[in-house]
């Protein structure tokens, strides 16, 4: 049998498959991406596709109205081929993401947040160096009269130019050395690293490629983001963003240490970030700074745990199951010729460190970013995405644990929820006394609503809780114009007429969403809570809390407070500090002595488990209401409804 999917926007990709295969698994198989955040349970409801030609046998949903589905809308999870058949798969804004968006790092705000960092650094006393260099080297060209071989010919000049005692060539370099002389006329610039007194080639080129340069790149659940750093000036080259392609086969973790567990999971789910997300990134980024990838002489990566078992191929399946205990902490002696990636093959691949099983490398460089290691005030690090990290300490002590907010946050879980991309709502304003919304859309002038990103959900609900339109619950106590409800009495708010939306269907709000949003903020308070209790201290004693991660630049931190996620602290206590796992990567990769540090202030870090520390599903239910079951944790918040 033969399953035609019409991509919106790309070429048709035609699927031989058996009669009973799964319409979504047969999409996965066949590299056609389809967003699953539940991994195809049928619980998101966001794997649509409509039916053009032929049958399939399929289960009816609650995620598809009784009108969409005799215009053919099918849940791809739900499906399975019976014969040929041809169906459309949408490319809308709430779907995975398979084109890649790269660009130029020309936003002040985020250039400050990487100088800021290295300035903190520099003044905590590390000094951003790195032990790569590129010399340009003449050399006499061999002759009847002169036969030395052109690797000691080599050997000879380095020594002279740079001072050292030995030099090392390896096999990739001496393969390519005789070509390279000879059509540059023994004028050539060689890169490596020093080492005390031995110099490694890594590279040997022609004379006006002096460019040596390394990448930084933060893996996150859902999004994948590198920089390009010269690593003589420091400066960004260039800087890329990608939808993870893991994301196919679940929106968390779990999902995807399941789906790896499968016959030929590891190679999937390790082809889906190599192949699919970090391969034609770092290529296009290699174009837009205008360099050879074999110029990358060093890498970096700061991701979760989950992440790095998935990159390198190792199976992540003890990461989930008690005693939670992953493969490596750390990984040392890894290069980029070991993982296929388009740079210097000899170039080393620092893995930020890990701390426990959901504690990881990106939260370690995210705490190196923050600096509240070397800080006498007491401060609270929050690493807000599909899982919440965070950190609670000073110079003295570090207290870290992790959180499965779950989805919410980039718009998983939620009906008309969606990414931070064009059509997104970001932000609300309801008027009390008309429920009207005045609303923030990503995108141009004009650009019409298409769904509702993290930033958007969060003050939603807010707004919602504020007008008295829900309760503490979640559920609709307000009625009017914008509140409607379903054969069932399900209440829900509609932000955008269907003939006010992108897609033409209405943007809402419902108690189930409510009750997801609801759950992944109680994680995120439930964690703090959690996290000071461990150490005797409360809400009062935080003198500084850092934001960071995708979703928090666009919270509103004081609706972020008034809805029971952040603790209720003096607002100018808040800082975002962008995305302080790259920061940390970026700062790793250019400097020797950032690298020792991290490793330093991983080792150094208590990993708290929650699912094992008493009291901590408590707490979670106590925080399962708007803002809170105990209203003294949230005295301003309270005063303002």
């Amino acid at each position: 049998m033969k399953v035609t999917f019409q991509i919106e926007g790309a070429a048709p990709v035609v699927a031989e498959c058996n009669a009973g295969d799964n319409l979504l698994e047969l999409a996965r198989r066949s590299n056609v991406a389809i967003d699953a955040p539940c991994s195809g349970n049928g619980s998101c409801g966001k794997c649509r596709v409509k039916l053009v030609e032929g049958q399939i046998e399929s289960i009816k949903s609650r995620h598809i109205s009784d009108e969409e589905y005799e215009a053919g809308w099918r849940l791809s999870c739900n499906c399975k081929v019976i014969e040929d058949v041809t169906v459309f798969v949408p490319d809308i804004a709430s779907a995975y993401q398979s084109r890649m968006k790269t660009a130029d790092l020309s936003s002040p705000k985020e250039v400050a947040i990487f100088e800021e960092a290295q300035e903190n650094l520099q003044k905590s006393g590390i000094c951003f160096e790195n032990r790569f260099r590129a010399v340009t080297l003449t050399m006499d060209e061999p002759t009847l009269d002169d036969t030395m071989p052109d690797n000691e010919r080599l050997s000879w000049a380095i020594q002279n130019e740079m001072g050292v005692e030995k030099v090392e060539i390896p096999f990739c370099v001496m393969t390519k050395m005789a070509s390279t002389l000879r059509e540059n006329h023994f004028h050539v610039t060689v890169k490596g690293e020093l080492k005390e007194n031995t110099f490694r080639c890594m590279e040997i080129c022609e004379p006006s490629d002096t460019a040596i340069v390394g990448c930084a790149i933060d893996i996150g659940t859902t999004t994948v983001t590198m920089v390009l750093v010269d690593l003589t000036s420091g400066k960004i080259l260039a800087k890329g963003s990608s939808g993870n392609g893991q994301i196919r086969y679940g929106a968390d973790v779990i999902n995807r240490i399941i789906e790896q567990g499968k016959n030929g999971g590891k190679k999937k789910l390790q082809d889906a970030i190599v192949k699919d997300t970090l391969v034609p990134v770092i290529a296009s980024l290699c174009k837009t700074a205008k360099i050879s990838a074999r110029s990358i002489l060093r890498m970096c990566v700061a991701a979760n745990t989950t992440m790095n078992h998935l990159l390198v191929g190792v199976d992540a399946e003890s990461v989930r199951m008690e005693p939670y205990i992953p493969s490596f902490f750390g990984w040392d002696g890894m290069l980029a010729g070991d993982l296929k990636l388009p740079a210097n093959p000899l170039a080393p691949v620092l893995i930020a460190p890990n701390i426990g099983s959901y504690v990881g490398g990106d939260i370690t460089a995210g705490t190196l970013a923050s600096g509240i290691w070397d800080k006498d005030e007491m401060s609270l690090f929050i690493d807000l995405g599909t899982n919440g990290e965070i950190v609670f300490g000073n110079r003295d002590f570090l207290m870290s644990c992790a959180c499965s907010a779950g989805p919410a946050f980039e718009g998983g879980d939620i009906s008309c929820g969606m990414r931070a991309t064009d059509g997104a709502i970001e932000a609300c304003v309801l008027d009390k006394d008309t429920m009207n919304p005045t609303l923030t859309i990503v995108g141009d002038a004009g650009q019409k609503a298409v769904g509702i990103c993290g930033s958007g959900i969060i003050d939603i609900i807010s707004e919602l809780f504020r007008c008295g339109i829900v309760n503490a619950k979640g559920l609709f106590v307000r009625e009017g114009e914008r509140v409607k409800r379903d054969e069932h009495g399900m209440g829900r708010f509609v932000l955008v007429k269907p003939e006010e939306s992108e897609t033409g269907r209405e943007i809402v709000i419902n108690e189930v969403d409510i009750d997801n949003f609801i759950r992944a903020k109680g994680a995120i308070f439930s964690a703090i809570d959690t996290l000071l209790k461990s150490v005797d201290m409360t809400v009062e004693m935080i003198d500084h809390v850092y934001v960071a991660g995708g979703i928090g630049s666009g919270i509103n931190m004081k609706n972020a407070v008034n809805i029971g996620m952040l603790p209720d602290v003096e607002l100018e206590k808040y800082s975002y500090i962008g995305n302080s796992s790259l920061t940390g990567a970026y700062a790793m990769v250019l400097s020797d002595e950032a690298n020792e540090k991290c490793a330093e202030v991983g080792t150094n870090m208590t990993y708290l488990e929650l699912s094992t520390y008493p009291g901590y599903m408590d707490a979670f239910v106590a925080a399962c209401f708007l803002p809170h079951t105990d209203y003294s944790l949230f005295p301003h918040s309270i005063q303002e409804m």
